[in-house]
């Protein structure tokens, strides 16, 4: 059976579509839906539950050197308070999960993973511990909430000081009171605009949520859901484990080099893609015939299939379809076509990501 987080009735009070995702019921979107979501995200502010995603302590004298084995990036330059995003690999060098690594101290790192990847991620991090460094997992009591979009910051500066907000991206400040309810602020988020994730206790989320409804009005807020958050991360080409990653997929075929330091003396899977030549890469493309390449599907040159569709949709910011590639990269300056039930589409190679806030 399907669990709930502790916003539920919320979602079915503002007219919540639910669906089940990753073993929650969760809104797909509301009554606005999922084009006005979208763009409210883009121009104003919007409101996600993420309360299903997952968080897991490792904490011990030696917590620093256990996560940064876990790890492609390099926790060991972090300073307390900064968030950093980093893949955790395989020994074949595919990707366990994406997650983000806050560092409390040097002796306590909280890590925030995929929700649907939870019991995976959680089995393999506490078995790749060493004995003096203590796991816990407790998603089952943090619920979040994101509030993303360019408004995001005069939304939030009406129920906390500004002073005690986090000033850079990816950094958070732990212990923030809103209204005397006691919050870890991060300024992170998965639409490619400015925006706070808030990670609360599961009795003070639906007050925060509504609060936060409430004082953003004069701004336009809407409460978003799941699509919205996925049209969102695409147009910013942020990638989606089980789509753009994948335990097979090595990590230095994703395009995401920025947080996998080959520097660091080691960490799991990096022998493996020192030995891996790569044999494809992550691109985007323009659908420039009519109709959706959405994922699986199969990407042609002339009779060769050469690729794969990871995620595509119509775009409600460009408005046309775009499409994530995983492709040979022999093939990148080959003309393309997405194989659309029997039907060729062609494909224009366009430059990642295809949103950028101004």
């Amino acid at each position: 059976m399907a669990k709930r987080t502790a916003l539920y009735d919320n979602h079915v009070a503002h007219g919540g579509k639910i669906v089940e995702f990753a073993g929650y019921e969760l809104p797909v979107q509301y009554e606005a839906g999922l084009m006005t979501e979208h763009m409210t995200v883009r121009t104003k502010v919007g409101l996600f539950d993420v309360s299903h995603m997952g968080e897991l302590v490792v904490k011990g004298k030696n917590a620093e050197a256990a996560v940064n084995m876990l790890m492609t990036n390099d926790v060991s330059t972090m300073y307390d308070g900064q968030v950093k995003y980093t893949l955790m690999t395989n020994e074949k060098g595919g990707a366990v999960d994406d997650v983000l690594v806050y560092r409390i101290s040097g002796e306590c790192f909280y890590l925030v993973v995929n929700a649907s990847n939870l019991e995976k991620d959680a089995a393999w991090i506490s078995s790749h511990l060493p004995k003096d460094v203590k796991f816990e997992n407790i998603s089952a009591e943090v619920s979040q909430v994101a509030l993303q979009g360019p408004l995001a910051k005069n939304v939030l500066t009406k129920i906390v000081d500004e002073e005690l907000l986090p000033k850079k991206y990816y950094t958070f400040v732990k212990e923030v009171m809103v209204k005397g309810m006691k919050c870890l602020i991060s300024r992170t988020g998965y639409t490619g605009e400015f925006g706070y994730e808030i990670y609360c206790g599961n009795k003070d989320v639906s007050k925060i949520f509504e609060l936060l409804l409430e004082v953003g009005k004069d701004e336009g807020i809407l409460p978003c859901g799941l699509g919205a958050r996925d049209t969102l991360r695409f147009e910013a080409a942020m990638p989606l484990y089980g789509h753009e990653l994948a335990d097979d997929y090595p990590v230095n075929e994703v395009d995401l080099g920025f947080c996998i330091k080959m520097g660091k003396e080691d960490f799991i899977g990096k022998k493996a893609l020192e030995a891996h030549e790569p044999e494809y890469v992550r691109v985007g493309a323009k659908v420039v015939d009519r109709g959706i390449a959405r994922e699986h599907t199969d990407v042609y040159c002339g009779g060769e299939k050469v690729g794969i569709v990871t995620s595509g949709t119509h775009s409600p910011y460009f408005g046309y379809p775009l499409a994530m590639l995983r492709l040979k990269k022999e093939y990148l300056d080959k003309p393309l076509e997405a194989d659309v039930r029997g039907r060729r589409l062609k494909l224009e190679i366009v430059p990642l990501p295809f949103y950028k806030k101004s």
